[in-house]
């Protein structure tokens, strides 16, 4: 036993330095933005138009990408928890390819589908109205980026609800609209809750594929890099730290909706 006992503290030591190494990496580059910005100068900066304006956009059309591609994630989620038909794992591979190619291509791909010349875009502008260069545009690119987080994180809450309480409460006459609504979405919703604020907190951060579809109006993460490219590092840092600073908020937020309660 003493034997094995030292090898289990060796083979801990020896993990914790090599994921020690791992989180310095992730941690270094933060501390020295922060560092390199006082708290004057994120506070000057959080006061500025612009910087106020950008964040603004940024957190509406995360939003409404949020808001709108739940609609149609959550039911999608859950058929693919619930229901086994053929395609099934072309359908999973389609739904996580956005988050493997290039985010500018994805851009590409978004504009594409709603430019001028697109079905989409002339219709819009038969209306009166262009769809890029618009808030519009900016949600459709950070959900395309995003939806996978939400659909994902759904899914596997609507796997660990029991089939048995579905049919449960089938078998004393529910329809399965009301078995969804009271018995599968309040047993999954902390999963959901999770996959909704990821996908807003991976929207709110997207940069390749919104710079794309609309330079203007200025998400945050656009203007950090028009800030950097014109100015320079000094310039951008503050920003940038301002921008971590809100999503880390909402990855605080995400740990603490993802908590088991102590009862449970």
């Amino acid at each position: 036993m003493p034997y094995k006992s030292r090898n289990f503290t060796t083979f801990s030591l020896v993990m914790a330095i090599l994921g020690g190494l791992v989180l310095l990496f992730i941690l270094a580059p933060l501390l020295g933005m922060f560092l390199r910005s006082s708290p004057n100068q994120i506070v000057n900066t959080i006061k500025e138009p612009e910087v106020s304006s950008s964040l603004a956009v940024s957190l509406f059309t995360a939003f409404v990408a949020t808001f709108i591609g739940a609609i149609g994630a959550i039911p999608l989620a859950y058929l693919l928890a619930r229901k086994q038909f053929r395609g099934k794992l072309v359908v999973l591979g389609l739904i996580d390819l956005p988050v493997v190619i290039p985010h500018t291509a994805a851009g590409i791909a978004i504009l594409g589908v709603i430019s001028r010349n697109s079905l989409i875009g002339s219709a819009a502008a038969r209306a009166g109205f262009d769809l890029i260069g618009t808030p519009i545009s900016i949600s459709c690119a950070m959900a395309f980026v995003s939806l996978p987080f939400l659909i994902n994180a759904a899914r596997s809450g609507f796997e660990a609800v029991p089939i048995r309480l579905e049919k449960a409460a089938s078998n004393l006459g529910a329809s399965s609209v009301r078995t969804f609504f009271t018995v599968s979405l309040p047993l999954a919703w902390r999963s959901i809750l999770s996959g909704l604020v990821m996908m807003f907190a991976r929207g709110m951060s997207e940069f390749g594929a919104v710079i794309i579809v609309a330079y203007h109006p200025m998400t945050a993460p656009v203007l950090i890099f028009e800030r950097f490219n014109n100015y320079g590092l000094n310039y951008a840092n503050p920003l940038a730290a301002i921008l971590i600073l809100v999503s880390l908020v909402f990855f605080i937020l995400l740990r603490l909706l993802a908590k088991p309660a102590k009862n449970a």
